[in-house]
């Protein structure tokens, strides 16, 4: 197919923010995506394996945003408050509720924080979670100090640029490296203050609520990812109680899975799982 045949329909969140839908021919299920920190929903459609056009090809219906300050959303890039991009995935959920499919919840990175909040603070509609390199576990390398006047930081200097992730350890492929850099439409640079202070009050806050989590889930994260942690990963799934849970640790994976080597079988993962929970056996 041509790039032109993934353009996307406007959809709205009900938050403010620019909303996408991709629609299936016999759609099974809705999978609603959220994206990393600095880049946009429609990476997902060209790079990440094709990973809209494979969903939409078996069946499931697509329905992602520009987080807030990314992509084609208003704001100050990259500077967010990830408590609010929480309530907006919360009023997502809730405009999906009635347009009587399963829906699914799938994020990445920052969008796996987004998606894991969400999930916990009220997992009415949701047919299960899947969370890809999830930043679940922040600042456990950092000194107590700093952790203590994030929040004041976040307050005087929101703006202010602290952390450095980098680009080297997104993908064990070079070509996929120099496309993200390439990419005009990503934010690259340091982390904000507010940012970085509010996912990390998030994450810290959600450990107490994942004893109640009652959700299908899978988790795929790489063991050498120095972008988010993949013992954040581990412990989520040991915390969560439910019994249909699976986590895949890809031995020496980097953070972009799906952008990385052995990308097809990260793919096969979360095709096969969503295809098992809805009755979706074959390939539309």
């Amino acid at each position: 197919m041509t790039a032109t045949s993934w353009e996307p329909s406007g959809w709205e969140t009900g938050a403010p923010v620019r909303g996408y839908v991709w629609k299936a021919a016999q759609p099974r299920a809705a999978v609603l995506l959220t994206h990393g920190l600095g880049e946009y929903a429609g990476r997902y459609v060209d790079r990440y394996s094709r990973l809209i056009p494979e969903l939409v090809g078996a069946g499931f219906e697509v329905y992602a945003c520009d987080l807030r300050g990314h992509g084609q959303s208003e704001g100050r890039r990259a500077v967010v408050d990830v408590s609010q991009l929480v309530e907006d995935h919360l009023l997502a959920r809730e405009t999906l509720r009635g347009q009587g499919l399963p829906v699914f919840a799938f994020g990445h990175s920052l969008g796996g924080l987004i998606t894991a909040a969400s999930a916990s603070h009220d997992p009415r509609g949701l047919g299960g979670v899947i969370l890809s390199s999830p930043a679940l576990l922040i600042g456990e390398d950092q000194p107590a100090w700093i952790k203590m006047i994030a929040p004041v930081l976040a307050k005087v200097a929101p703006t202010a640029r602290v952390t450095d992730l980098g680009t080297d350890h997104l993908s064990r492929l070079a070509d996929e490296v120099s496309a993200y850099r390439a990419d005009t439409n990503i934010h690259q640079g340091k982390v904000a203050v507010l940012t970085a202070a509010s996912m990390l009050r998030l994450s810290r806050e959600l450990w107490a609520h994942y004893g109640r989590w009652t959700l299908p889930t899978l988790v795929i994260h790489g063991t050498a990812d120095r972008i988010t942690d993949p013992n954040g990963s581990r412990r989520f799934v040991e915390a969560i109680p439910v019994s249909d849970k699976t986590l895949h640790l890809v031995e020496g994976g980097y953070h972009e899975l799906l952008n990385d080597e052995g990308r097809e079988e990260a793919l096969g993962w979360i095709l096969g799982w969503l295809r098992g929970r809805t009755g979706a056996g074959t390939r539309v």
